[in-house]
């Protein structure tokens, strides 16, 4: 079993990170303070290549794997920009993967180059305020016309709409009484957010306020028959091709935050002088710190197991999960302690880790909780009884 990355992935990291210092504590510290969306890192990341990094190379991606994109998002997230930079550019990585998989070759023509290029921004409307992690529940609804589908319902925690020029909706054809499985008469859009049609409304959050998130009310919005991916009703079977890749990410980047962080608190502990010696001698203050560098190793380990699975074909639902869930932790962990390791200046916000510490809760919380990990595992990996 071998550790070692490749070349071509040491290049990335590096590459990706040199990129990425280009926007220091300053500027994330700007956006943090406005809301301004990050634009010219968005077009940065763009013009470099790096937003279609797993998409065909035939419609101008890379065509490399779940593994790369999540070293490319860990070196992202571990970079000043945390939370509010992977979350600029994280549509881009999964939200495209029903289309790449499922799409017609005028579908892929059509809408992954724009992607690549930075010229559109998609955002993914699946999250309703009824439904929850109940994705079978939502109610959002598409009713067959002769000119296509009108769809009318609401969308919540929808990132980037505020922005966005498309997005991936996740709606109910058939209603749910009327099919065999839960899971069947939900179909895949992607289509033109018409804001004719539809209302986007940001929520006000804790952190993260470069990054919009939205409810999104949809007022029979008119839908062409060429924008439905795949099949109707099989649109909830497509989405799950995005989702173990998508955790993945979220737990690489919960782990690379977590870095940042721990990185900033061993310095201080450093160079700090209290009682005339510095902070780190005493162990009380090495000890936690230790122990978060532990955890964040173990967790990033979990993630390259779980993208290397998925990359190879492999079933990754139990490794993709689990990484998800102990990046989200390790993350949260070394961001609160390295507050903690600053005192009273670590609730200065020019000193950044209470920044970090806002933005990795995203990654405990999202895409799944915690709590429903543990579920899946329980049921998948131990065998016990499905209890959700």
């Amino acid at each position: 079993m071998d550790f070692t990355l490749t070349e071509e992935q040491e290049a990335i990291k590096e590459n990706v990170a040199g990129l990425c210092s280009r926007f220091d504590d300053q500027y994330w510290l700007e956006k943090d303070r406005t809301g301004d969306f990050p634009f010219d890192f968005h077009k940065a990341m763009a013009d470099a290549g790096w937003l279609g990094i797993t998409m065909p190379e035939e419609y101008g991606g890379a065509g490399l794997g779940v593994t790369e994109a999540a070293l490319m998002m860990h070196e992202v997230a571990k970079s000043s920009g945390a939370m509010s930079a992977a979350s600029a550019i994280h549509i881009n990585i999964f939200g495209p993967h029903p289309i790449v998989v499922f799409g017609t070759a005028e579908q892929k023509e059509r809408w992954l180059p724009p992607l690549i290029k930075g010229k559109v921004k998609s955002c993914f409307g699946v999250t309703e305020p009824n439904a929850g992690l109940n994705t079978t529940a939502l109610e959002t609804r598409a009713e067959k016309t002769d000119k296509g589908y009108i769809i009318n319902g609401r969308k919540i925690w929808t990132t980037t709409a505020q922005e966005a020029d498309k997005i991936m909706l996740l709606v109910r054809t058939t209603p749910k009484d009327k099919c065999q499985k839960a899971t069947d008469g939900l179909s895949l859009f992607y289509t033109d957010l018409n804001r004719d049609y539809v209302d986007v409304r940001v929520i006000d959050k804790m952190g993260r306020k470069a990054v919009d998130s939205n409810e999104v009310f949809i007022d029979a919005l008119p839908v062409p028959d060429e924008d439905l991916i795949g099949e109707e009703g099989k649109g909830f079977h497509y989405l799950l091709h995005s989702l173990n890749p998508e955790r993945v990410l979220v737990g690489m980047e919960a782990v690379g935050i977590g870095m940042n962080a721990l990185g900033r608190a061993a310095k201080y502990a450093r160079e700090r002088e209290v009682f005339g010696r510095p902070i780190g001698m005493n162990q009380a203050i090495q000890h936690p710190l230790a122990e978060n560098w532990m955890e964040l190793e173990a967790a990033y380990l979990m993630g390259m197991k779980a993208a290397a699975d998925y990359d190879a074909g492999l079933e990754s639902g139990v490794y993709a999960n689990a990484a998800k869930y102990l990046g989200g932790e390790a993350g949260f962990k070394a961001c609160t302690q390295a507050v903690m390791t600053h005192g009273g200046m670590g609730y200065a916000k020019e000193f950044v880790v209470e920044r970090l510490m806002r933005e990795v809760l995203i990654c405990r919380i999202a895409p799944v909780s915690p709590q429903l990990v543990l579920c899946y595992v329980a049921e998948k990996a131990l065998g016990m009884p499905k209890s959700y």
